[in-house]
């Protein structure tokens, strides 16, 4: 499993491994029932504490995309279509909301906002 973790970036470095996963989730890379890498394995290939990783796959299981079976692993959970289309409609919201501050930004308002949206939809 291939993580990036950007120690320069203002997002901890937990939450740059949730976000990597539940993408390679939500795009099938992981498919359901595959196994993680342990938290040892993984906090060596990333020269990370194995902390990190276990509150990363902690956040996991809570958020429903992960089962950790005691002395077996972490499992990538059975696809849960509802959550997985939330989580897929949060991520289009967030970039929708961040061009949206881009255009306020540039003194657009509403009304230009709604006309350019219009246009990329006929596209």
């Amino acid at each position: 499993m291939k993580l990036i973790i950007n120690t320069s970036s203002m997002v901890p470095i937990y939450e740059q491994i949730i976000d990597q996963i539940k993408a390679m989730i939500l795009n099938h890379t992981l498919q359901e029932n595959e196994i993680l890498p342990s938290v040892r394995a993984l906090s060596k290939e990333l020269k990370i504490s194995a902390l990190t990783v276990k509150k990363a796959y902690d956040n996991l299981e809570q958020e429903g995309f992960t089962v950790t079976v005691h002395g077996k692993g972490t499992f990538v959970a059975a696809a849960n279509t509802e959550l997985m289309k939330e989580e897929q409609r949060k991520e289009v919201e967030a970039e929708f909301e961040l061009a949206i501050q881009k255009g306020r930004r540039y003194g657009m308002d509403d009304e230009e906002l709604k006309e350019i949206f219009a246009l990329i939809l006929e596209e």
